[in-house]
């Protein structure tokens, strides 16, 4: 499409795309950017201070100038229809096929993923939104390559969350005055836009997961779209509701003003606990033994510092009337292997029991079939109330101290996590160039948020003189060479990953870390 109004999208217009991009819609995301990516750019800047601070040898903590906020006695609106009872919640990207099977899953929720889970492909972009919208209209239908028809079912269907890509992230397909889009505000613009008034129609409502928020000004910022949205379209303030995402080591030490800044919009929060793995690497990469984890899948939800973060996000939003979602299990059933599946099955039944009974009111899977124990589980805690907002946990006490206690974490670095690492994120990279963000590997569903504990792990071990279980120091030479190996275990030809295995070395091993493996990669993308 040609320039109008400021606004150029220069990817290409396939079936339908018209209906989205309207010159309406346009002339809204036109506005978004003019009013509010000036300061998006500044809070990512106040990111890259922050890092910095820590990198000299700066630490986290609650911060003084917010404490009365912290300490008043303030709560968030009422849960919005739809949002009253999350017990489970199912993940995953808006194709067609995964938007019908997520509102067929018998999930209360569902989050239509924009993000990890999802690659911003143009097509995936644009073709997610019509989706949603054939959705919303029940109109939505899909005939897999071998014949296999999906519609959606009679009756209730999970309630739609949109989930935005992150702050960091741009559209180079559309712009605005010349500049490059913000990632975020297109998919929340175009959906919001033109789902709003379908979504209130249909006794719900847009509503959004917030990704990757390191401030409670960047909550704030949020807060601030919303209302020029909702004014925008004449929609009453407070009709958007929106659950934060806590999967980053900042906002942990910010849970009570993220919930504040917004507080007439607010759903709750979430315990991202991949991302937050990530970014405890991320933040601390360079600080030594102090801040090193172990291998990645041996880090679990017991360990003291991620312990200490769920117990804090529980109370903090049952303290506020807010909704506290637990984490992702990632586990993907396997219709081959019936051992794997039981131990798999059980590890993913003590994890919801451990969330349901430290006062969690849902929880998220990744794969439909979760969902029946997800369920049975919360069913199990709640019996006939819709969530346990009424656990403010006043036991519960968490310091700064206990946050930062990444050292106690149980486990040491293993040459089995290294391949690991490597393969997995080698594998991962190579399914999203070719738009595939959400991908089965050791049956697991690894997203962006998993493949960057992956390739962040590598670097911390190797930027800080790590050595494994097997008395081998990780080296540039020691990573190269399992790539190569764990490649070659592929059983496919080997020159389709040249180029994933080229970005994760230098997404892994290069001297200056890349803040997300996702800037890079979208380069590569047309």
């Amino acid at each position: 499409m040609g320039l109008s109004g400021g606004v150029q999208v220069t990817g290409p217009m396939g079936d339908r795309y018209d209906e989205v991009l309207t010159p309406e819609a346009l002339e809204f995301l036109a506005a978004l950017h003019r009013s509010f990516d000036g300061r998006r750019r500044e809070l990512l800047a106040r990111r890259a201070e922050r890092e910095a601070e820590l990198a000299a040898g700066g630490s986290l903590d609650f911060l003084a100038e917010t404490a009365a906020v912290r300490d008043g006695q303030w709560r968030v609106a009422e849960p919005a229809p739809g949002l009253v009872d999350r017990r489970v919640e199912i993940t995953g990207p808006t194709d067609a096929k995964m938007t019908i099977n997520a509102l067929n899953s018998g999930a209360k929720v569902w989050l239509a993923d924009h993000e990890d889970a999802n690659t911003p492909l143009w097509p995936n972009v644009i073709e997610g939104q019509l989706n949603l919208r054939d959705a919303i209209a029940r109109k939505l239908e899909f005939t897999s390559p071998e014949g296999k028809q999906y519609r959606l079912r009679d009756g209730d269907l999970a309630t739609i969350v949109v989930r935005p890509r992150g702050w960091h992230l741009t559209e180079k397909h559309i712009l605005v005055d010349g500049e490059r889009s913000s990632g975020s505000l297109v998919d929340f613009g175009l959906y919001f836009f033109h789902c709003a008034r379908p979504q209130l129609e249909a006794g719900a409502g847009p509503y959004f997961y917030l990704p990757k928020l390191e401030s409670h000004l960047e909550a704030r910022l949020w807060n601030d779209v919303f209302d020029f949205a909702q004014d925008w379209l004449d929609i009453p303030r407070g009709t958007i509701r929106a659950t934060v995402l806590i999967e980053t080591f900042p906002a942990a030490f910010e849970m009570d003003e993220i919930l504040y800044e917004l507080r007439e919009h607010s759903a709750g929060l979430n315990a991202g606990r991949w991302d937050y793995m990530f970014s405890v690497i991320k933040k601390f990469r360079t600080r030594g033994t102090d801040f090193l984890l172990p291998d990645r899948n041996a880090v679990t939800m017991t360990a003291p510092f991620m312990r200490a973060y769920t117990e804090l996000l529980v109370r903090t939003c049952h303290r506020r009337g807010a909704h506290a979602v637990g984490g992702m299990a990632a586990f993907i059933p396997s219709r081959r292997d019936a051992a794997v599946n039981e131990t798999a099955l059980a590890k993913v039944r003590d994890d919801k029991t451990r969330e349901a009974n430290d006062g969690f009111d849902g929880s998220w899977v990744a794969h439909p079939d979760l969902v029946p124990i997800c369920r049975e589980v919360f069913d199990a805690v709640l019996g006939d109330r819709p969530n346990q907002l009424d656990r403010t946990r006043p036991e519960v006490r968490v310091s700064a101290a206990q946050l930062l206690d990444v050292a106690g974490t149980p486990g040491q670095p293993t040459e089995a996590g290294l391949r690991n690492d490597v393969s997995v994120g080698i594998q991962y990279l190579e399914s999203w160039l070719r738009g595939s963000g959400a991908v089965a590997i050791f049956n697991l569903m690894e997203d962006a948020a998993t493949a960057e504990i992956s390739r962040s792990q590598v670097w911390q071990w190797l930027h800080n003189d790590i050595t494994l279980d097997t008395g081998v120091p990780v080296t540039r030479e020691l990573v190269e060479r399992i790539a190569d190996e764990e490649i070659g275990r592929l059983g496919d030809d080997p020159g389709r990953y040249a180029e994933a295995r080229g970005l994760f070395m230098e997404v892994a091993v290069a001297d200056d870390f890349v803040d997300f493996l996702t800037l890079p990669a979208y380069e590569r993308m047309p």
